[in-house]
Parts: C-alpha cells; structure tokens; sequence
C-alpha cells in the first residue's frame, strides 16, 4: 500500500469512528464513507492534495428535484453567506435544482472527540437547510 493510500485509509478509518458515535456509517466499495442524517444522505472522501496535506471533503445532499426558481437560488446565495461550516451550492440537473453542502479541511492527527463534533456542525447544519428549504418549497 502506498503512503497516500495509508493515509487517507487511516484517516477514513478515524473519521468512520468519530462518526459511528453519533449514527451508522456505510463504508463504500472505494473506501468512502456514506450515511443519512435527518433523511439528508453524507458522503465522506480523504483526498491528499499534497505531502503532508490530506483532507476530508465532506458532501450533502440537502434537497434535490426542487423547482428551479430564481427565487430559490436567491434564497440559497443569501443562505449560503450566512453559514460558517460548509459551502452551499446550487446544481441545476434535468429534475429541477439540487442543494449541496460541502466542506474540506485539513484532519490529520485529529482525535475522534473534535473530529466527529466539526463533522456534526457540517451534517447538522446540512439537515437545518433541507428543513428550512422543504418548508420553503412546501409554502409555494
């Protein structure tokens, strides 16, 4: 095994264990990680962008098949600038419009106790979104 692959293996490895205290966790055939929170499905990839620098990317899916408004894109631009763990995007597919929330950072040499806390901001804040975003397409 090469030392990139060591690497995030073991980093996988820790985050699978900071996440399994809070919910199941999927280990995938390429070795993600995969599991729902608050019926929004994560996805957690170790990438390594450079020696000494592998990072987590953590994905969300936190609505998808929306309307494709103008308005909806608006509300998520707006949204977007108020959050603190996550970037919030907007993905326009043949179905309508998808949300995602995603974060990469640095996690090397993190213990499972802070890890699986940055992790739950990210997911937490994930399922926020999908409520206040279905409540929204709900109202229309």
């Amino acid at each position: 095994m090469s030392t990139e692959a060591a690497d995030t293996a073991s980093l996988l490895a820790n985050a699978r264990a900071a996440l399994e205290r809070y919910m199941e966790v999927h280990v995938d055939d390429d070795g993600a990680l995969t599991f729902s929170h608050a019926d929004v499905p994560c996805a957690v990839q170790a990438i390594r962008l450079a020696d000494g620098l592998t990072v987590l990317s953590l994905t969300c899916v936190v609505a998808w098949d929306l309307a494709d408004d103008p308005a909806l894109a608006a509300a998520a631009a707006e949204r977007a600038g108020q959050g603190l763990f996550g970037t919030l995007g907007v993905v326009h597919t043949d179905n309508g419009v998808d949300l995602t929330l995603r974060y990469a950072f640095p996690a090397e040499g993190m213990d499972p106790s802070p890890l699986g806390t940055l992790l739950m901001l990210v997911v937490s804040t994930a399922s926020q979104l999908r409520s206040e975003f279905l409540g929204t397409q709900e109202q229309e």
